[in-house]
C-alpha cells in the first residue's frame, strides 16, 4: 500500500526515446511513453525483456542520456547530467583497480577531514561484511566482494537516491542470493531511494517493493506490481510465487513460471501510472 507520508522523488512523465536508424533507416523507438513516480525511501526494480529499454530509463535518470521527449525530475529538479547526489551502480566492475578496499570506498569523501573520511569508511566496510579486508587490492577480491566494495563507495557518498543496473549479473547463482540478502539487509537499515534493473523476477521479487515490468521495444508499462511481503522473502510462500505469476502473466509467459505450455491471463485491477496494480502478500 502506498505510503501517504512518502513524497515523490522521481518522477517519470510520458517519457520517450528514439535512437537514429542506420544508413538512413527509420528511427529506433525504444520507449514510448513511460510514467512513473517512485517515492522516497522506495526499492523499485524494472524488468522485461533483453533489449527492451530498462538500462535506458536508468541512462536518462542518472543524466547519462537525455529523452527524445517527456519530462525527468528526481528531487523536484529536471535531470540534467549526472550529479553526486544520485549514484550509479553498474554490471560492469567499476572499482578503481589501483586502490585498495578502503581507498575505494573513501574515494568521494575527499573534501572531508581525514577523521570523518576514516570514521565513515570503517562504518561501511563493516556494513557490506569486508571488515579485515580494508588493505586489499580488488584483484586480490571475489566477484562478490568487489561489488560489496562499489556498494559502499555508493553509500559512502551519502546520495539521495541510487541507479542499480544489474550489479549481480556478472556474479555466480550463490553469490547472488548473497548479495540479494546484502543489499535487502542495507537497505532497510540506510533506506535511500533505489532503481534497480535485472531480467532475473525472482531477482525482483526479493528485492523490490514495486515491480515495473515493461512490454518488449518500445518499452510501455505492462504492469506495476506491488510486493507487500515481509523480508526476507520465502521463495515458497504463496504471496511470492503470486507476484511472480503476476509479472510472467504481464510478460506474456505465464505458463514458463509454471511449468505450462503456453500463457495465461494474470488477474489485477487497473492500477497507478501507466500500468496496472497488482497486490500481492
Amino acid at each position: 500500500m502506498k505510503n501517504v507520508n512518502r513524497r515523490p522523488v522521481v518522477i517519470l512523465n510520458d517519457l520517450r526515446m528514439s535512437f537514429p536508424g542506420q544508413r538512413g533507416d527509420a528511427a529506433v523507438n525504444v520507449l514510448d511513453g513511460i510514467s512513473l513516480s517512485v517515492e522516497q525511501g522506495e526499492f523499485v526494480v524494472l524488468v522485461g525483456p533483453s533489449g527492451c529499454g530498462k538500462s535506458t530509463v536508468l541512462n536518462i535518470l542518472g543524466g547519462f542520456q537525455a529523452a527524445t521527449s517527456g519530462e525527468v525530475l528526481v528531487g523536484g529538479e529536471p535531470v540534467r547530467g549526472p550529479d553526486p547526489r544520485r549514484i550509479f551502480v553498474f554490471q560492469e566492475n567499476a572499482v578503481f583497480p589501483w586502490l585498495n578496499v578502503e581507498a575505494n570506498i573513501g574515494f568521494g569523501l575527499q573534501k572531508l577531514g581525514r577523521p570523518e573520511r576514516a570514521n565513515i569508511v570503517a562504518h561501511y566496510v563493516e556494513m557490506v561484511g569486508l571488515t579485515g579486508f580494508e588493505r586489499a587490492y580488488p584483484r586480490e577480491l571475489s566477484g562478490g566482494m568487489r561489488q560489496r566494495v562499489e556498494l559502499a563507495r555508493a553509500l559512502a557518498a551519502n546520495p539521495e537516491t541510487i541507479w542499480m543496473d544489474e550489479p549481480f549479473g556478472a556474479l555466480d547463482y550463490l553469490t547472488r542470493l548473497k548479495m540479494r540478502a546484502d543489499l535487502v539487509r542495507i537497505w532497510q537499515k540506510e533506506r535511500k531511494t533505489i532503481v534497480f534493473v535485472t531480467h532475473d523476477i525472482d531477482e525482483a521479487v526479493q528485492l523490490a517493493d514495486r515491480i515495473v515490468v515493461l512490454t518488449p521495444r518500445p518499452a510501455r508499462i505492462a504492469a506495476i506490481v506491488a510486493v507487500d511481503l515481509p523480508r526476507p522473502r520465502d521463495m515458497d510462500s504463496a504471496g511470492y510465487l503470486q507476484a511472480r505469476d503476476c509479472i510472467f502473466a504481464a510478460m506474456g509467459n505465464l505458463g514458463l513460471a509454471r511449468g505450462t505450455n503456453g500463457p495465461e491471463r494474470g488477474h489485477g485491477n487497473e492500477g497507478r501510472e501507466s500500468g496496472r496494480e497488482e497486490h500481492t502478500g
